[in-house]
């Protein structure tokens, strides 16, 4: 029996293994990074995927890795190591988490929306889990200090559920559904405050901004609003479908008398509902904007616009990691 040939070293595992400037390309890549079966994996099943990734970036290859081996061992890599650090990431902040914790808590959120302190109390939960995840998937090369994280903590959490009592308070004399929908505005207002304040340093002093090749060229706070906007944009998109739909096919079911035969199914049967959105949700949401972001030299602030025009003149377009 023949011995299949050697894979080259040439695989680029640092990009996708899809093409990202097309929606679909991004849309199988974020399927397989946030995809939950990837928590169920042993330590040992991660630390051989790091040695399968670790040892071909430097030229070795295991006798008779195929490509889809290859592959499949970064997608592992990613899934649980940080990009930029190296350090293995804390479970319940991983991509791979986002589908089970988010469903969990969003169909807690949309079952308990009746008493203040159960909207208190959500709230509270979902804002911690965000904080957890920004912080776990944060930029390598701007790390948050923990009194940054705190006021974006604290002013989150605080802003969802302000949104959330508000809301709650002026739907008292408005249809049932309507006020099924208070947990995803104040999710959205949430996200809104969440996702700017975990990353103000990025606003302050800017984002790296790099040409085609990834040369650095400086950093810009107008390529960090650009991708921080993204970013708020697909996690509103991310709720939409979880929050807006299940409410709708509950209060159908909450009328018919199997429901109300048995009460206690209508929490599994929301947070099902809402997983089968995330599924889809999840992936196809963060899919939206290409990873690496790109924006016009002309759009730039007037000085990095200077810095940018030394080095290389005739540069048109920049090119930015938008973040998670």
């Amino acid at each position: 029996q023949k011995m299949p040939p050697s894979l080259p070293t040439t695989i680029n595992i640092r990009e996708p293994r899809w093409d990202q400037s097309t929606f679909q390309g991004r849309a199988k890549h974020f399927f397989m990074v946030t995809d939950p079966r990837n928590l169920l994996l042993s330590g040992a099943a991660l630390e051989e995927a790091r040695q399968v990734v670790e040892n071909y970036r430097v030229g070795i290859v295991r006798p008779g890795l195929t490509e889809d081996q290859l592959w499949q061992a970064k997608y592992i890599y990613d899934s649980a190591f940080h990009p930029d650090t190296g350090e293995k990431m804390l479970l319940i902040g991983r991509m791979s988490a986002q589908v089970p914790m988010n469903m969990t808590i969003t169909g807690c959120m949309l079952t308990f929306y009746r008493t203040t302190p159960a909207v208190l109390f959500w709230q509270w939960v979902n804002q911690s889990f965000n904080a957890i995840v920004n912080y776990t998937n944060r930029s390598g090369d701007a790390p948050i200090t923990p009194s940054q994280l705190g006021t974006a903590y604290v002013s989150a959490t605080t802003g969802a559920v302000v949104t959330a009592l508000g809301l709650k308070s002026l739907t008292k004399h408005l249809p049932a559904i309507i006020g099924r929908y208070v947990p995803f505005a104040a999710v959205a207002a949430a996200n809104c405050i969440n996702i700017p304040l975990m990353r103000q340093r990025e606003l302050k002093l800017g984002i790296p901004v790099t040409d085609e090749n990834g040369n650095r060229l400086g950093e810009s706070t107008a390529a960090a609003q650009k991708a921080i906007f993204q970013v708020v944009v697909s996690r509103i998109g991310m709720a939409v479908p979880a929050m807006a739909i299940p409410p709708v096919i509950m209060n159908a079911l909450e009328k018919r008398p199997f429901l109300k035969r048995y009460p206690y199914l209508n929490a599994p049967l929301q947070v099902g509902l809402v997983g089968l959105c995330l599924v889809f949700a999840t992936p196809l949401c963060c899919a939206l904007f290409p990873q690496k972001s790109s924006m016009p030299v002309s759009r730039l602030e007037p000085e990095v616009q200077a810095q940018i025009r030394e080095k290389d003149p005739h540069l048109e377009t920049i090119y930015f990691n938008k973040g998670l």
